[in-house]
């Protein structure tokens, strides 16, 4: 007999669960989304999703690959700090390739893309803002309910976890500004990652979206600062152009790029802000039910480190490993706990080397930073963090390890 599976929120880690499940066969599966594939395609961009290879990789294994040959390649990271003393010029700039190119779909042409999918494999999308009374109805005909979305009661579920989230306030205001018109980087494409001391954080990158190829500009700005500039913007060309002061202020070598930037379409832009938090993954209903969390929904990041749909792709695929595994027993707390205790023990990584850009560099960090521009091994392997974030441990996280490892790279 199939075991039922209902899935609240159809994004990232949702649909592509949905969709593997679906692969395998032997479950029947339903999605709840708030928002038609219509209401998807013409809204607000969500997010600026640029994925490395691991989480391209998961796609591909089930099927959901459906943009590879049109979307734009990221084939490095490069990192640029602004010279304190000297306006204009650069104190750190160095460049490293990743091992194999990153892509970004923005969630407007992927996600409808992918509901169509669910649906063609045998899903059932139901179209619905849920709330608890409609979780309590799916926990009570479902083998297991999984929460992948959700805000007000439902995120209040899943009970804030003081250990493993520092923050209790948004770390940074948040910019995205999707664009046509970009002058396209010398050589070969990037991430390009501007770190601004005391300021924030720009960072640009290539992307598919509803009208082609595009960049996408995250600004993050410390709160209070100069770059926290947005609560007043009221229009999207507002928007743009509060993008591009920002560069013109603090980046001439970005604002250079951007002399004929246009937006890609008037929901090319998003602002907010919000705190990294981590949750405890078992939520319980008022009727005694449990529902299991996942992704954003009990690990939520800053974009500072590009994460948030990676690690969806990666808990998804955790997630489904773990239901497939577990046969015909019961999804019961303990199934529920120790399948996100699996996925922390790549998460925590994540979580840690995110949360440390989010603060202060301490002088082993900026030591490795700007060590970069001597040693290429170097840029390479923090470049390729950013597909595996653990390997940049322990010696990104501890000054005697940092040192250890910049020693044998001048050895």
């Amino acid at each position: 007999m199939s075991k039922r599976i209902t899935i609240l929120g159809g994004g990232q880690a949702g649909l592509q669960l949905a969709c593997g499940l679906l692969q395998h066969g032997g479950y029947e599966v339903k999605v709840v989304q708030n928002r038609t594939a219509e209401d998807m395609r013409t809204g607000k961009v969500l997010s600026s999703q640029c994925m490395f290879d691991a989480a391209l990789q998961n796609e591909r294994e089930i099927g959901l690959n459906f943009w590879e040959k049109e979307c734009p390649t990221v084939d490095s990271i490069n990192f640029v700090v602004p010279s304190p003393d000297q306006p204009g010029a650069k104190a750190i700039d160095w460049n490293g390739k990743l091992d194999k190119p990153a892509q970004s779909v923005d969630q407007r042409v992927k996600i409808p893309v992918w509901m169509d999918e669910f649906e063609r494999r045998g899903g059932t999308l139901e179209i619905k803002e849920a709330g608890i009374a409609d979780l309590e109805t799916y926990a009570a005909s479902s083998d297991l309910t999984i929460v992948a979305a959700g805000k007000g009661d439902i995120a209040k579920l899943f009970e804030r976890d003081a250990e493993k989230s520092p923050f209790d306030k948004p770390q940074r205001a948040l910019a995205l500004t999707y664009v046509h018109g970009m002058t396209p980087r010398p050589e070969h494409s990037a991430v390009c990652f501007n770190l601004i001391p005391g300021v924030g954080e720009y960072f640009v990158f290539p992307a598919l979206t509803n009208s082609g190829a595009c960049e996408i500009m995250v600004l993050e700005g410390i709160p209070g600062g100069p770059m926290d500039c947005w609560k007043d913007v009221s229009s999207p060309q507002e928007h743009l152009a509060r993008s591009k002061w920002i560069l013109d202020t603090f980046l001439p070598w970005e604002a250079d790029r951007c002399r004929n930037v246009e937006l890609t379409d008037a929901n090319g832009i998003l602002s907010g802000a919000f705190p990294p938090t981590v949750r405890k993954p078992v939520g319980r209903l008022p009727s005694g039910r449990l529902v299991l969390g996942l992704a954003d929904a009990v690990c939520l990041n800053d974009p500072i480190t590009g994460q948030g749909s990676n690690n969806a792709s990666k808990a998804a695929k955790v997630y489904m490993g773990a239901i497939l595994a577990h046969g015909d027993r019961a999804f019961d707390a303990a199934f529920m706990q120790a399948t996100f205790d699996r996925y922390w023990q790549y998460a925590q990584f994540v979580v840690g080397w995110t949360n440390a850009l989010l603060t202060p560099p301490p002088p082993h960090v900026l030591n490795i930073m700007g060590s970069a521009q001597a040693y290429p091994a170097l840029a390479k392997r923090i470049a390729n963090g950013f597909n595996n974030p653990p390997d940049l441990f322990p010696w990104f996280a501890v000054p005697e390890e940092a040192d250890r490892y910049l020693q044998q790279l001048a050895a």
